[in-house]
């Protein structure tokens, strides 16, 4: 018997990122250095000569999908990977990134949808910076 919640329809890794940057724009008044987050454009699907052309200019498999280059609780900034609600994994590259970035003092998350990374800004935000 199929579980009712699996076939409800899960939002696209975008849309998430999305809503997360649609709060941070809510919640900027409140946090001023939501402004600095930003997103890196380095996944989606291209043209091989785009794709050649990004490359060249230094775009990288497996760099996580935001930064809030903000400093606390010891680490040098927040990077996140967002995947979606359900079906989203790590690649290899993904976590080969992230083990390197945690090794040079950044604090890092692996967050499924909005509402997680949004808990997870604001707990670093608030100084939690543990370097997960």
């Amino acid at each position: 018997m199929k579980n009712p919640r699996d076939e409800i329809p899960v939002p696209a890794e975008s849309v998430e990122q999305t809503r997360l940057f649609q709060w941070a724009r809510m919640e900027a008044g409140r946090w001023p250095e939501l402004n600095l987050l930003y997103h890196v454009p380095n996944g989606g699907r291209r043209h091989r000569v785009e794709a050649v052309h990004l490359k060249q200019q230094g775009v990288r498999a497996g760099v996580p999908d935001l930064c809030l280059p903000v400093a606390r609780g010891g680490c040098h900034g927040l990077y996140i990977e967002m995947k979606r609600l359900r079906g989203g994994r790590v690649s290899p590259e993904q976590t080969e990134w992230m083990d390197a970035l945690r090794a040079e003092g950044y604090a890092v998350a692996v967050c499924q949808g909005w509402a997680m990374a949004s808990d997870v800004i604001t707990d670093y935000l608030k100084g939690g910076g543990d370097n997960k």
